[in-house]
């Protein structure tokens, strides 16, 4: 859901606004391993916005990057919220309440104005009306949604190929999709698929995947000439393994 839940900001002129950048912008679209360059780039966020790591409200776990979190433990290093994987995701939540006026506190309670912003985007994007998106709440304690699986395919083929959507909407997710595609590395981390598929996509794939078991790719219109329109994929591990 992270391309739809950063949605609002992009289209809402968030990126001028405070001066993000397409790096920063993919990393709020990630699922990262929590490496020394995602705090890096996430810090960097924080600090245009004029938040801190306090603000967060994910929580903390060990990094998924294994170099990482062994190099932690071994030198006692302590851990952020800034290495959670979602916290380009919450801090990109935060710079949301930030342009619209909303209060920052409790930012991830359902009826919050960003949560509720952000579920009308979603709805939009899966054709899933508001009141049939089942929600749920992340590991990170934001809201997630359950949608069929093809109204999900069919928000990531819209992802590709937005030609038939209306601006500021259009250009929004184009830009989305082009940052996440030039910044594979800030999606996921070292050896994992989404960043190895990206980067072997030369900006015509885009994968993300997602807890429990679920996998979203959407391809370009055209890429290796297979096909005419965006396509969108999604998978899901009856088991919910990862």
């Amino acid at each position: 859901s992270k391309p739809f839940q950063v949605l609002p900001l992009v289209e809402g002129g968030g990126m001028e606004y405070f001066g993000l950048t397409e790096r920063e912008l993919a990393v709020m679209c990630a699922s990262h391993n929590g490496t020394d360059e995602h705090v890096k780039v996430i810090s960097g966020i924080q600090q245009k916005l004029g938040v801190s790591a306090a603000d967060l409200l994910c929580g903390t776990h060990t990094p998924g990057d294994p170099a990482t979190a062994e190099r932690m433990f071994l030198n006692g290093e302590e851990n952020s919220p800034l290495r959670h994987n979602c916290s380009g995701k919450h801090s990109g939540m935060l710079a949301q309440a930030l342009l619209y006026g909303d209060p920052t506190a409790n930012y991830i309670d359902p009826q919050h104005p960003v949560q509720q912003r952000i579920l009308r985007t979603f709805s939009e994007m899966t054709g899933v009306p508001v009141g049939e998106v089942i929600l749920g709440t992340d590991g990170c304690s934001a809201p997630v949604f359950a949608v069929p699986l093809r109204a999900a395919a069919y928000a990531f083929a819209r992802l590709a190929d937005p030609s038939a959507l209306p601006e500021p909407r259009r250009s929004a997710l184009m830009r989305i999709f082009a940052a996440l595609t030039a910044h594979p590395d800030m999606v996921a981390g070292p050896h994992t698929f989404d960043t190895e598929l990206m980067t072997a996509g030369r900006g015509e794939i885009l994968t993300k995947g997602g807890a429990e078991g679920y996998q979203a790719i959407a391809l370009l219109p055209g890429a290796r000439k297979k096909f005419a329109g965006g396509l969108g994929i999604t998978l899901k591990i009856s088991d919910g393994d990862l």
